[in-house]
C-alpha cells in the first residue's frame, strides 16, 4: 500500500502530478464524447467553473503559478499505447469494441485545447471553448485539479506527524462505512468520486479499500485510469450535458420540447443493455416521464441526480407501472449526496420493489468533514459546466431550483416549455 501521508508531504515530487492521464477522467464522459463526435462535430461549446460555495475563496487559496502548471501539465499528456489497447480491446458492459475506430484514432491524436484563466472577486474564472467533443474532455480534470489544489492548501502548513494522524482517521472513517455497509444483501456500489476526489491518491486508496471490504458488492469506478489499473469496471453512461447543449441547439419551442428525447434517441442507436439509463431530472423528472415516448419505458434504469431521490424512485416506479412494465425487474441508479446513512436507507426502502444501485461520490473520495480545524477540509460544491453551445445559453432545471443554472429569462422559458411548476429548495450538499 502507498504510505499516501508520506507522499503528501512530498507532494511536489513529480511522480504525483494531480491528473496523470486523459483517461483520469470519468467513463461516461468518453462515452458521451464519442456520442457527440459522431452527432454533433461542429457545434462550439464553452464550458465554465463554478463554485457554488461563494465562501471558500480559491483563487486567495490557490496560487495561479500552480494551477496553471497543473493545467498545462494536462494538455501535455496524450493517450499512451496501454490506455489507447484497454479502451480498444477491453470489455465494457460485456460489449467489445464500444469505442469506435474512427473514435479512437482521433482520441490518439488528442492533445486537450486552450483554456482562459482570470481572478474575480476571490474567486478563479475558468473556461474552455471550442468544438464540443474537444473541449468536455476539460470537465473532469479541471475539477480535480482545484479540488487538489485546494486540498493541497490546507495541508501545506501540515508537519509529517500530523498528516499520518490525519489520513489514519480518514482511513479508518471511510472502513467504518465500509462495515455498515457490508451486511446489505444485494447491494450494488460504485465509486463516483472523480470530479470532487481529495486527490488522485485518496481516489485509489478508497477504491481499493470498497474492493476489499465490499468484495462483488463493489461494482467498480467511475474513473477509467483506476479500472485500467485495478483490473475494475469501468461504470457510467450519461450525464446532463447532452439534454442541456441539445436544448440549447433547438431553435424553436417545439423543437426545445423535444431536444431531451433527441438525445434519448441517438444514445438509443448507439448502446443497449446496461447503457440504456434515462436521467430524466434536467428540466424536471415528472414532466420529462409525462411526456416520454413509449419507447423509453423498455429502457434498463433510471438515474436519480437531484431533488429527494425516494420521491425520484416512486415517480419512476410508477411510470413505469403505466407502460406496463414490472418495475422489480428496472433498476434505479441513485447518485446525488450520497453517504452511507441515505444509501442504507434506500436500499432497504426499495428493495424488492425495484432494482437498485448506487453511485457513491464525494462523500466516499473527499469526507474530510470533522478532521481538520475549522473544517478546513470539508468538501464543497464545485461545478463546471456547459454555458452555451453556438453562441445560445444553456439551461439546466433539475429537480432541486438550487441546481438550476441559465440567464433568468431562459430559465423562466424552459419553465413554461417543460411545465415545471413549484419545486422543493434542498441543500447541495456536494
Amino acid at each position: 500500500m502507498v504510505d499516501i501521508a508520506t507522499r503528501v508531504y512530498n507532494h511536489k515530487w513529480k511522480i504525483d502530478p494531480i491528473v496523470r492521464s486523459l483517461i483520469d477522467t470519468d467513463f461516461y464522459k468518453l462515452l458521451m464524447c464519442q456520442s457527440v463526435f459522431r452527432n454533433k462535430p461542429d457545434t462550439t461549446v464553452t464550458f465554465s467553473l463554478i463554485n457554488r460555495a461563494q465562501d471558500i475563496r480559491l483563487a486567495e487559496m490557490i496560487d495561479e503559478g500552480e494551477l496553471r502548471e497543473q493545467l498545462d501539465h494536462v494538455r501535455s499528456l496524450s493517450l499512451s499505447r496501454g490506455e489507447s489497447t484497454w479502451m480498444r480491446g477491453n470489455m465494457f458492459y460485456g460489449k467489445r469494441q464500444m469505442f469506435r475506430s474512427d473514435f479512437m484514432e482521433w482520441f490518439e491524436n488528442l492533445h486537450l485545447p486552450a483554456y482562459t484563466l482570470e481572478k474575480h472577486d476571490g474567486q478563479y474564472e475558468l473556461t474552455f471553448e471550442g468544438k464540443w467533443h474537444e473541449v468536455m474532455l476539460w470537465e473532469i480534470p479541471a475539477l480535480a485539479i482545484l479540488m487538489e489544489l485546494r486540498s493541497r492548501s490546507v495541508i501545506n502548513s501540515m508537519k509529517k506527524f500530523e498528516l499520518q494522524i490525519l489520513y489514519a482517521r480518514a482511513m479508518t472513517k471511510l472502513w467504518e462505512k465500509i462495515e455498515r455497509l457490508q451486511p446489505l444483501d444485494g447491494l450494488r456500489i460504485a465509486d463516483f468520486g472523480t470530479r470532487r476526489r481529495h486527490s488522485y491518491l485518496w481516489q485509489d486508496w478508497c477504491v481499493q479499500a470498497m474492493t476489499e471490504g465490499l468484495g462483488a458488492k463493489f461494482t467498480g469506478t467511475s474513473n477509467c485510469h483506476i479500472a485500467m489499473q485495478r483490473d475494475l469496471e469501468a461504470v457510467g453512461t450519461n450525464a446532463h450535458e447532452l439534454p442541456m447543449i441539445y436544448s440549447a441547439l433547438a431553435e424553436t419551442d417545439d423543437e426545445l420540447a423535444e431536444a431531451p428525447y433527441d438525445v434519448l434517441r441517438d444514445w438509443h442507436e448507439e448502446h443497449d443493455g446496461n447503457l440504456r439509463i434515462i436521467l430524466p431530472d434536467t428540466y424536471g423528472s415528472k414532466g420529462f416521464l409525462d411526456r416520454a415516448p413509449d419507447w423509453l419505458a423498455s429502457w434498463t434504469g433510471i438515474r436519480i441526480d437531484s431533488g429527494d431521490p425516494a420521491t425520484g424512485a416512486e415517480t419512476a416506479i410508477d411510470w413505469w407501472k403505466s407502460k406496463g412494465e414490472d418495475p422489480t425487474k428496472k433498476l434505479v441508479i441513485f447518485s446525488d449526496g450520497l453517504d452511507t446513512d441515505k444509501i442504507i436507507e434506500l436500499h432497504q426502502q426499495f428493495s424488492g420493489r425495484t432494482r437498485t444501485s448506487f453511485g457513491w461520490g464525494t462523500l466516499l473520495t473527499n469526507d474530510f468533514r470533522g478532521l481538520t480545524a475549522g473544517d478546513a477540509l470539508a468538501p464543497f460544491s464545485l461545478v463546471c459546466k456547459a454555458v452555451s453551445a453556438n453562441g445560445h445559453p444553456t439551461v439546466k432545471l433539475s429537480d432541486n431550483p438550487n441546481k438550476a443554472m441559465g440567464p433568468a429569462d431562459e430559465i423562466a422559458r424552459y419553465k413554461r416549455v417543460f411545465g415545471v411548476g413549484e419545486q422543493e429548495a434542498l441543500e447541495v450538499v456536494v
